[in-house]
Order: C-alpha cells, then sequence, then structure tokens
C-alpha cells in the first residue's frame, strides 16, 4: 500500500491523537490536571460512535486520528471517575442528556450531515461542560493535550478520503473547537500572573 497525502495526515493524525492525551494522564495521575467525568463521558461516547460511524460510511485514513484519539479520550474518562469532578450535578446531567440526544440524533438520522451536526452539538456541550471549570482553574488542566487535539483534528481533514461536509464537518469542528480550549487555558493562565 502506498503512503500519500491522506495517509501520512492519517498517520500524523493518529499519532497525535494517541499523544495528546499521555501528558493529560500523566498530570492527571499526578494531580495536576483534574478532568471533568461528564465532558469526559460524553467525548468517549462521542469519538466511540464516530469511529463506527466513519468506518461504516466508508473512511479509509481519516479512522487513524479517530481511533487513536478515541482510545485517549476513554483512558482520561475511565481515570476520571478516581480523579475528576462533576457529572452529577443537575446542570451536568442536563448537558450529559442533552448530548446523549446528539449522539442518539447521530446513531439514527439517516441523513449523514443533520447526524453529525448533532454530534458536533454533542460535543460542543461537552466544551461547554468544561468551560467554568478551564476558565476559573486553568491550571486544572493540560492545555497541551488540547493543543495536540486541534492539530489532530486538522490531520483528520487532511486525511478525510472525500470531501465531503459530512466526513469534514466533525474532524474540523474537533480541530477547532479543541485549539480553541487550549487557546482559553493559555490565556486564562497568563492573565493569573499578571
Amino acid at each position: 500500500m502506498e503512503l500519500g497525502g491522506g495517509s501520512l495526515a492519517g498517520l500524523a493524525g493518529g499519532l497525535l491523537g494517541l499523544a495528546s492525551t499521555v501528558p493529560y494522564l500523566r498530570d492527571m495521575l499526578r494531580g495536576r490536571t483534574v478532568p471533568h467525568r461528564g465532558a469526559w463521558l460524553i467525548w468517549s461516547a462521542l469519538e466511540l460512535v464516530a469511529v463506527a460511524s466513519h468506518g461504516a460510511d466508508g473512511a479509509r485514513w481519516l479512522l487513524l486520528p479517530l481511533v487513536g484519539q478515541a482510545a485517549g479520550t476513554v483512558a482520561v474518562f475511565v481515570g476520571s471517575l478516581w480523579r475528576g469532578v462533576g457529572g452529577l450535578g443537575r446542570a451536568d446531567l442536563a448537558m450529559v442528556a442533552l448530548a446523549g440526544g446528539g449522539v442518539a440524533g447521530w446513531v439514527t438520522l439517516d441523513r449523514p450531515l443533520v447526524a453529525t451536526a448533532c454530534v458536533v452539538l454533542a460535543d460542543l456541550l461537552g466544551m461547554v461542560l468544561m468551560l467554568p471549570k478551564a476558565w476559573t482553574d486553568p491550571a486544572s488542566e493540560t492545555a497541551v493535550t488540547f493543543g495536540l487535539a486541534g492539530l489532530g483534528g486538522a490531520m483528520a481533514v487532511l486525511a478525510a478520503d472525500a470531501r465531503s461536509v459530512e466526513l469534514l464537518l466533525y474532524p474540523a469542528y474537533f480541530g477547532l473547537a479543541n485549539a480553541a480550549m487550549a487557546g482559553v487555558l493559555v490565556s486564562r493562565r497568563v492573565a493569573r500572573r499578571c
């Protein structure tokens, strides 16, 4: 099998997906990073469904970044059960339920673009769940994880086998959302030092 641009981007995205959670897991084990359980639950479910859905839609090299990211995300969620916060309050449960609706919409809808929009909304709700903690205590998150995930999303866009909106929407959103969260974390840390 010859490696072309899409396959190289897929390999790079897969490696970035796996590598992005290594610093997060390390910081979580050291007690520096405190994951939000609800957010990581949402992201784990979404990424597992994304792997299955994109695989069923015929994605090839795009699966590598998705599988790498999903493996790391599930590992963080499992760790968050012991070392995390959140997930049981009314607001947390409401957000998880809304995100669950997005996942259900993605799985059950027969229209790929609408289904993908549902998963983007669900993923965004995970970001919204984590944002207050990230804003008030940016040191409780590992910014490099979100930066690397943003790069992984960009590689997934480049790795997409087809240039369809359905296949590109989620990885493009994923890259932008994670880059934005990294920006929030870094800017809040800088602002707190001033």
